[in-house]
């Protein structure tokens, strides 16, 4: 299957292609994944998709707010597991729980492809979650009109792990910020998407740089592994992120 050609998805037309490696995209209604794996298991990724998002559409159904909320919405133990990932990430970084679906989907397709494809990436509306017995190179998308030139080196040996973003300016998903991007590292991809939610509001001009690296500083204790983050021209680093040209 051809690489997503929509304007917002020009990026996943960039990478070298790895052998033994298939690329391959599933869409289901607002869900939109490129799948890197040994084999291409588009029928079972279609299926494993159709059967989160029901959960999370009955999660909203049952928890009122879960789908609209700006804020933490608690649910039962007992709910589904992908459920219980959004409503605890967004509890540890006080955003609502649809901040974190995309990387909850995402971890979720890649860790039931695992078993049968120990390489494997899913990447989820530039929200990632990759397992991989090889250093890979994460690309960040700071100014889209520029293409995919920067990215992030992960060595073999640090994966699983989950690289998300949020913008005030690239994309659909609501943000209360200004900057131009907020990545956040973290080795649960849920955590990861809503701490970069929680990132991009933050930003509304690179005077909030600063208090961003405080904050996730703050967040490590939670899982935080590193941020990268862009806003009028400057440049914030922090944690287990080394750029590198792409």
């Amino acid at each position: 299957m051809r690489a997503h050609l929509d304007p917002e998805r020009t990026y996943r037309l960039g990478g070298a292609a790895v052998p033994g490696e298939v690329r391959f995209q599933v869409v289901v209604e607002q869900t939109d994944l490129l799948v890197v794996a040994n084999a291409d298991y588009s029928a079972r990724v279609q299926a494993l998709v159709l059967t989160l998002r029901g959960q999370i559409k009955a999660a909203g159904e049952l928890y009122p707010g879960f789908l609209t909320s700006f804020s933490p919405v608690p649910v039962p133990e007992n709910t589904p597991a992908v459920v219980r990932e959004m409503a605890r990430a967004a509890e540890a970084v006080g955003v609502g729980p649809m901040a974190a679906v995309a990387g909850a989907i995402a971890q979720a397709v890649a860790e039931d492809l695992a078993r049968d494809s120990p390489d494997c990436l899913v990447e989820n509306g530039g929200d990632i979650f990759c397992r991989s017995s090889r250093e890979r190179v994460i690309g960040l998308l700071p100014e889209p009109e520029a293409g995919l030139t920067l990215g992030t080196r992960v060595p073999a040996g640090e994966f699983p792990v989950a690289f998300c973003a949020s913008s005030g300016k690239i994309g659909h998903s609501v943000s209360f910020g200004r900057g131009d991007l907020a990545v956040i590292r973290a080795g649960n991809a849920a955590l990861a998407d809503a701490a970069a939610t929680a990132a991009a509001n933050m930003l509304r001009t690179h005077r909030d740089l600063d208090r961003l690296i405080r904050q996730v500083k703050a967040w490590q204790a939670l899982g935080i592994e590193g941020l990268f983050a862009q806003c009028q021209g400057r440049m914030a680093l922090w944690g287990r992120m080394e750029l590198t040209a792409v």
